[in-house]
């Protein structure tokens, strides 16, 4: 073969496998990273002996009194479904190490196995339909754990209290540009490992204007293992409002109900509000109360009702970086705040109050 019979046949043999290359290097192309550190100060004027603000099991912002430290860093990749799609976010810091306690400890799975997992799902979509599957957000209230996703820094009991992921399958339809609809089949209530044989439902619809934004969500499902495991119900609204050009509101509203083998079924309720002002373009101040009743200590650990009011100063110093300083108080119908230490004579007196300042700060890409 001729020299130019050869490159001839090269050049032919290039241009066949360029679609196939193109197609990987938009492939490529489509990939977003994606990251951030989420670090803090906090002071608890309890000055709990601990050093550890909050109640057992909570506190995943802000959780440690009187430390600069780490709450959140995250670094991930995804792919936006086109079709498929999937994305992997995972973190470290002392928000991870609260979030996943709770996982169940067996074979496989546990907080060790999954503790720095904030995401890791896959996704498909076609038309008005997504589906999803793996580890995901929750679909339940206000609050994201993403620090500089929300108005105030540290995070509201409701938040708390409920689910911030979920591990299973989560189907969305949207009905128009506004109205959509979710259905998920998931292992339980904020928990990747199953403790027990059932499998829970989760609900939502969903409306979103240009001012009006609610939604409305359900959890059905066993909780507990042994002769624990029983059936819990719980309903979740959420409503956000553009009240002006610089003035938001947001209201949310919590009920639960979880049967409980041998005695009566445990209750729990909530409600709180929040009001956002657009003081300039890069300076917000936002301000929230809310109570949560807890009448059986199911999900707080101590039949109590706590109530909290906070403000909430934030500075957009730049388009990637958000500064937020933070004034809370809390109050229980309990002593179950730390207090601080008393030398020999004991452990920590408890209290029925805590007041935190926190200064946050999050830079992402």
């Amino acid at each position: 073969m001729s020299a130019p019979e050869l490159a001839s046949s090269l050049l032919q043999l290039l241009l066949s496998q360029a679609p196939e290359a193109t197609s990987s290097s938009s492939v490529r192309s489509q990939l977003q990273v994606e990251g951030g550190v989420d670090a803090y100060y906090g002071y608890n004027f309890n000055r709990p002996g601990s050093d550890v603000n909050f109640l057992p099991g909570t506190g995943t912002t802000a959780r440690r009194h009187n430390e600069i430290t780490v709450n959140l860093g995250s670094l991930g990749v995804s792919l936006e479904p086109e079709p498929v799609g999937f994305h992997v976010l995972l973190g470290f810091g002392t928000g991870m190490d609260v979030l996943h306690r709770a996982e169940p400890e067996e074979d496989a799975t546990g907080p060790d196995v999954w503790r720095y997992v904030q995401k890791a799902s896959l996704s498909f979509e076609q038309g008005p339909l997504t589906l999803e599957a793996g580890i995901y957000p929750s679909h339940i209230g206000l609050e994201s754990f993403q620090s500089q996703l929300n108005w105030t820094y540290t995070r509201s009991w409701m938040g708390e209290f409920s689910p911030y992921y979920q591990a299973g399958l989560k189907g969305t339809w949207r009905f128009d540009e506004r109205w959509s609809a979710q259905l998920h089949l998931l292992n339980g209530w904020q928990t990747i490992g199953d403790n027990n044989g059932g499998k829970a439902l989760g609900t939502q619809v969903a409306y979103a204007g240009d001012r009006l934004s609610a939604a409305f969500n359900t959890f059905v499902g066993n909780e507990g293992s042994g002769d624990a495991e029983a059936l819990r119900l719980f309903a979740d609204t959420v409503v956000t409002l553009k009240a002006t050009g610089t003035v938001s509101l947001s209201a949310t509203a919590d009920v639960g109900r979880q049967a409980r083998p041998g005695t009566s079924a445990a209750l729990w309720y909530a409600a709180g509000a929040n009001v956002r002002v657009q003081l300039a373009t890069p300076v917000a101040m936002t301000a929230r109360a809310e109570v949560y009743r807890d009448r059986d200590g199911l999900i707080s650990g101590t039949a109590q009702t706590l109530a909290e009011g906070t403000l909430t100063l934030e500075v957009k110093p730049a388009e990637h970086l958000t500064l937020k300083a933070e004034a809370r108080h809390d109050h229980s119908t309990q002593n179950v705040f730390d207090g601080p230490t008393r030398g020999d004579e004991g452990p920590p007196l408890p209290r029925s109050t805590q007041t935190l300042v926190v200064v946050g700060a999050t830079a992402t890409f």
